[in-house]
């Protein structure tokens, strides 16, 4: 076997084209709007609190706060879902809950997005109130009510049943599933 120049396995994303051509048939402006966004993953006439959490993840995808995900924008959040390191993760959760940007995560916050995250994964095995009470009796570390980004990420590290449940419920790949095989219906 002959040393080839450039290995399949080199690409920094593989399925690189793959997301172009799939980008550009579900967005062919090159910009996702929010309504675009919902409409690719099938997710319209969400109730209200669905309808939170999806503006939140389109808000943080949306690295130039433009209202608008392009390409490069659209690649970064499938390489951070696919292949970020757990601390990457961590911290793109962490903005997530942080609604209003101040840095910490109070109780209401996480509440609000851990409701909207079940009314679109379905029910699980624990309510919001008891999630977010549990997980913030388990690494609210000075007890102020707030969770900063240190708290948060050291507390669910050394948590393995909590980093396996908050990863769980905040799997993305499911949301790339659709957008790699498609549920859009062409109108």
């Amino acid at each position: 076997m002959g040393a080839s120049e450039s290995l399949p396995g080199d690409d920094p994303i593989p399925e690189m084209h793959h997301y172009y051509s799939k980008f550009m048939k579900e967005c062919p402006s090159g910009q996702l709007s929010l309504h675009e966004f919902k409409k690719l993953l099938g997710l319209q006439g969400l109730d209200p609190q669905g309808d939170v959490y999806i503006k939140r993840v389109f808000e943080i995808f949306d690295l130039n706060q433009d209202g608008f995900i392009d390409f490069l924008e659209f690649i970064a959040a499938i390489n951070l879902v696919i292949r970020g390191k757990i601390d990457q993760k961590l911290k793109w959760y962490f903005k997530l809950y942080d609604a209003d940007g101040n840095g910490c995560i109070d109780k209401k916050e996480l509440l609000s997005i851990f409701a909207a995250i079940q009314a679109i994964n379905g029910q699980t095995n624990m309510s919001a109130e008891e999630f977010t009470n549990m997980i913030f009796q388990k690494i609210d570390v000075n007890n102020d009510g707030e969770l900063t980004l240190e708290e948060f990420i050291s507390g669910v590290e050394r948590d393995k049943s909590l980093m396996e449940m908050i990863t769980k419920s905040f799997d993305l790949s499911n949301v790339l599933k659709v957008i790699q095989n498609g549920r859009r219906h062409s109108i």
